[in-house]
C-alpha cells in the first residue's frame, strides 16, 4: 500500500481501506483460483495495483463516465481504477468466467457499487456503449481496438478524447505499424520510476 501512496494522494478512508483490502482479498482467492503468477502475489501493489493506475496518471475520467475493461483477467486495470474513480461506471469484461468470478468477489467483498462484470468477449457485447476501453496486455493493438471500436460512444469530432486506453510492454514499434494508428505513448518509468515499469507504456488512443 505504501508504494501507491507514494504516487497518489488525498484518498478518502474508504478508498484506503479498499486499497488496504486488495492484498488479502487476492490472496485468499488465487488459492481458489489462480489469476495472478504465485511469485508476483507479494508484489500485488506494485505490478498490478499501481501500474493499472498508470491511466488514472494520464486521464481524467468525469464523474458518470462509463468505461468498460476488455480482458480484465482478475481485474487489471479496472478494480483499482473503479477505487480510485468512485463517480465512474466501470463494465468489466473477461471471456474466462472463473477469472469473473473472483472480480464478482473482490467488487463484492470491497462493495464497489460502480463495477459491474460480464463473462462474455467484446464482439457479443451489442447493447451497450462506453466513454472509453480500458486494457492491460490483452492482444495486439490492432484487435483492441477492432473489438473495442464498435463500443464507444460517439465524440464530437472537433474533440480530441480517448477511446481505448492500454497497458502495454517491450518494443511496440511494429505492433503499432500494424494497427495503422496514431497512439500516444507514455513511458510507465516516466510516471512512476520503479525499476519495474521500464519498458512498460501507457497507450493512448483518441477516438
Amino acid at each position: 500500500m505504501d508504494i501507491i501512496q507514494k504516487y497518489f494522494g488525498d484518498f478518502t478512508p474508504t478508498q484506503v481501506d479498499q486499497f488496504s483490502a486488495l492484498f488479502e482479498l487476492y490472496k485468499e482467492w488465487n488459492e481458489k483460483i489462480n489469476v495472478i503468477s504465485r511469485k508476483d502475489i507479494d508484489a500485488l501493489y506494485e505490478k498490478h495495483v499501481l501500474h493499472s493506475l498508470a491511466v488514472a496518471a494520464v486521464a481524467e475520467f468525469p464523474d458518470g463516465y462509463e468505461v468498460i475493461d476488455l480482458g480484465t483477467g482478475g481485474g487489471f486495470p479496472g478494480i483499482p481504477l473503479a477505487i480510485f474513480f468512485p463517480e465512474v461506471k466501470f463494465h468489466l469484461v473477461d471471456a474466462i468466467g472463473k477469472k469473473i468470478k473472483v472480480v464478482q468477489g473482490v467488487a463484492e467483498a470491497l462493495e464497489l457499487k460502480n463495477v459491474t462484470t460480464a463473462h462474455s468477449r467484446a464482439e457479443d457485447i451489442k447493447d451497450r456503449k462506453f466513454d472509453v476501453i480500458v486494457s492491460r496486455a490483452v492482444a495486439p493493438l490492432k484487435d483492441l481496438w477492432r473489438w473495442g471500436k464498435p463500443l464507444l460512444k460517439k465524440a464530437p469530432a472537433h474533440l480530441q478524447q480517448p477511446g481505448l486506453i492500454c497497458l502495454k510492454g517491450g518494443d511496440l514499434a511494429l505492433e503499432v505499424q500494424e494497427s495503422g494508428l496514431r497512439p500516444r505513448l507514455t513511458p510507465v518509468y516516466q510516471l512512476f520510476p520503479e525499476e519495474f515499469f521500464r519498458e512498460k507504456y501507457v497507450v493512448v488512443v483518441n477516438k
